[in-house]
């Protein structure tokens, strides 16, 4: 069962314009109590290696929960809802500080 922050490989297929895309890890965003329920889409969160200075941004340094290979941003502006089938595998968890700080980034994008 995944669980919020669950970094999560997953194809996001071929890209429009600057949209994140192809096969990459994501983190999960979705509410536990959603997660619990075993839904069909999931909320997610994608990552990249392009470190930019983006007050739309969190930055995450690898360590041995989230299992990143390098040092990565989550890029909260390509929030996205995704079809679990599109998960590839759990490779990890970004924990609760960081979960947090994307999810107040998402706040503040969604003026929640």
């Amino acid at each position: 069962m995944l669980t919020p922050g669950d970094v999560v490989e997953l194809d996001l297929g071929t890209p429009t314009g600057s949209e994140a895309g192809l096969r990459r890890p994501a983190i999960v965003v979705t509410a536990n109590r959603i997660l619990k329920g075993g839904p069909n889409v999931i909320q997610v969160v994608p990552l990249t290696r392009t470190i930019r200075q983006s007050s739309t941004e969190a930055v995450i340094d690898p360590d041995e929960d989230n299992r990143l290979a390098a040092r990565s941003s989550a890029q909260c502006q390509h929030v996205r809802s995704v079809t679990t089938a599109r998960i590839h595998q759990r490779t990890g968890n970004v924990g609760p500080v960081v979960l947090s700080e994307v999810r107040e980034i998402l706040a503040l994008l969604l003026d929640l």
